[in-house]
């Protein structure tokens, strides 16, 4: 992805070396069960996480990033720019004004409205204060543990946490959750839509003439990567369906890709799609 040299969010919050709490488990939009608590208004998400975790204490020495991490916390503002810039334009056109989230960058453990989380969840969202919370170390997991290279894998991972902040504005879960499913499916069809969302951003990020070639391959392979039965078949060399939070890898790419195909809103309702 071509991003240096161009615009950078001003809407990000660095709490890196500013740690607290004890870490939880989860994976790429972790904690999601306790966030459809909140988004469905059936009580404190943060006051759930907070039992679970206790609270700690923050860290007033400055943190000393290297400079690859440096380079790393300007590649994802540069990304948040332009996830603002095309939800702005989208939210404008259906005569909507786009309210820009605020990304937090942090070390090991961090406090939100959600609760305190580690940062073995991996990259986040909370509906509470409308901000993204992100290790930039995922970086590195994506690489190695998950084996999705690229700087657009780590692009893909950014626009799909903003696709949740998306679903918060526009009332998605809210208004669209069908009765009669468990909290895992629910949680399935949110992710599911959060990546097609993602790859809204991305067909207009093409639009741009800022993808490189390959780019698309990567967000993909990282799309499978996380994907529930890819994830627990590393782990326990099988996969349990009813168990699933997030989506097959299949289901993953094909909601991606369907977004960055269409570049609209329009055909992301997940929640009443009768084939995931």
């Amino acid at each position: 992805m071509q991003w240096k040299g161009r615009r950078a969010s001003s809407n990000v919050e660095d709490r890196r070396g500013k740690g607290g709490g004890i870490a939880i488990g989860g994976g790429i939009g972790g904690i999601i069960l306790v966030l459809l608590v909140t988004l469905l208004g059936g009580g404190n998400g943060g006051d759930i996480l907070n039992s679970l975790t206790g609270l700690g204490t923050e860290s007033s020495a400055p943190y000393q990033e290297t400079a690859e991490e440096k380079d790393l916390s300007q590649f994802v503002s540069v990304v948040l720019a332009d996830t603002e810039d095309v939800w702005t334009d989208i939210f404008k056109q259906k005569g909507m004004t786009y309210e820009k989230p605020t990304l937090v960058l942090y070390t090991d453990r961090v406090q939100s409205a959600c609760g305190t989380s580690g940062s073995s969840v991996g990259p986040f969202y909370c509906p509470g204060d409308h901000k993204l919370y992100i290790d930039l170390s995922f970086y590195d997991e994506l690489r190695q543990k998950f084996q999705a290279p690229g700087d657009f894998a780590m692009a893909y991972v950014i626009a799909h946490e903003v696709g949740h902040h998306v679903q918060t504005l526009l009332g998605d879960i809210n208004k669209k959750a069908a009765g009669g499913q468990t909290a895992n499916q629910l949680s399935v069809r949110t992710e599911l839509q959060a990546d097609y969302y993602a790859g809204v951003w991305a067909h207009h990020a093409q639009d741009m003439n800022v993808l490189d070639p390959g780019d698309l391959e990567e967000a993909l392979t990282a799309a499978s990567a996380v994907g529930d039965d890819t994830i627990q078949k590393k782990a326990q060399g099988y996969a349990v369906p009813e168990s699933f939070t997030h989506g097959t890898a299949e289901q993953r790419m094909r909601w991606f890709k369907k977004g960055f195909d269409t570049g609209t809103i329009e055909g992301g309702d997940t929640f009443h799609a009768s084939r995931l």
